[in-house]
């Protein structure tokens, strides 16, 4: 079992740099919609714990080293050419959002232009991969708990402090990410799972046993979904406040105490650095075989056109990347729960013969 919650662990540790830690991703698919909203953290919950423990239970049987035979597993050929196409694009899509995520805080935190913070994460991730710094990122992982305290900090506070009855849901109307709360929370967990599907399987090739890895994912996903819930709580308390700013658990945050709002910033850049290094990494080695010498140049490549795209913006990124990604990880997700039922037929069939 404490294999299940390392990888449980990690799981969250993946997801949370794309998803979760600014704030904003929960504000457009989950906040915006009011109470509503607090259903569809449920619903992504469920979600997320059936699809992780799909994800890293044929990992672990398949003992894959990559996202390629897992797919191709559950895809088939041709379909397979597909999804693989997709996650590569989404793990593009995401350094990006993270890129600029970055800019957004070092703006909004400490009123340094947002350039130059995304240049900097820019810069930090490409030399750690370009010299393997692997370490660094197992370092950074460990401010997930930090995180997870912070949060279950800044809801408490907001819970007892401010009044839900003040959430004005017209505030966050045009911040919305999807045209009702359920295709939202479909939406939120599609995307995430895209992005962090290559990860998911990798992990559950570590283990050999399927049932361990079947509950790594699936207390992940549980995971997930309380951080889900529990940011989206904190945030509409102050919905009106939040609704136009680029990072929302930051003004959260330093609604408690200004050294509340340093110290999440630390912690969300850690999470962002993260997500960052692995995205740009899964990507360029999908582009690029990693044991060349064109790899650190690839590395550089893609890190300074993930860069340039950045400067569209974070809230523009969010609204727009995110959902295509999310419409597109359908196909994925339905290739899962094929794939899941597929097997409780054989299953079936095997136990009545």
């Amino acid at each position: 079992m404490r294999k299940s919650f390392q990888m449980g662990a990690a799981f969250i540790g993946v997801i949370v740099g794309a998803g979760f830690a600014s704030g904003q991703e929960i504000l457009q698919f989950f906040t915006s919609f009011g109470a509503m909203g607090i259903a569809g953290s449920v619903v992504a919950a469920v979600l997320f714990a059936f699809i992780g423990m799909n994800l890293t239970q044929l990992g672990s049987r398949l003992q894959t080293t990559s996202h390629q035979k897992v797919i191709y597993h559950i895809c088939g050929r041709y379909l397979g050419v597909v999804i693989d196409f997709i996650i590569t694009f989404f793990l593009f899509g995401v350094t990006v959002v993270m890129f600029s995520g970055a800019g957004a805080i070092f703006e909004q935190q400490f009123g340094v232009p947002s350039f130059i913070g995304s240049i900097l994460m820019a810069a930090v991730t490409i030399i750690s991969l370009t010299f393997g710094i692997q370490r660094v990122m197992s370092l950074i992982s460990a401010f997930t708990p930090f995180l997870l305290l912070i949060v279950i900090g800044i809801t408490v506070y907001s819970v007892f402090n401010f009044d839900f009855a003040s959430a004005d849901l017209q505030a966050a109307s045009d911040s919305r990410g999807a045209s009702h709360w359920l295709l939202g929370a479909a939406l939120y967990v599609s995307y995430n799972i895209a992005a962090g599907a290559a990860m998911l399987t990798v992990m559950g090739g570590t283990v050999k046993d399927e049932k361990v890895a079947a509950w790594g994912g699936i207390i992940g996903g549980l995971g997930l979904g309380l951080l889900i819930l529990l940011i989206n709580v904190s945030m509409l308390t102050q919905l009106k406040e939040i609704a136009s700013v680029p990072m929302p658990m930051l003004l959260l945050a330093g609604s408690m105490n200004p050294v509340v709002s340093i110290i999440f910033s630390i912690i969300l850049l850690g999470m962002i650095y993260n997500t960052a290094v692995g995205m740009l990494y899964a990507f360029t080695a999908r582009i690029v075989p990693r044991d060349t010498m064109k790899f650190k140049g690839a590395v550089v490549v893609f890190g300074a056109a993930a860069f340039g795209a950045s400067f569209v913006g974070f809230i523009t990124l969010v609204g727009t990347v995110y959902p295509v990604m999310g419409y597109l990880g359908f196909t994925l997700i339905g290739a899962i729960v094929l794939a899941w039922v597929k097997k409780k037929r054989a299953s079936v069939v095997l136990e009545e013969s």
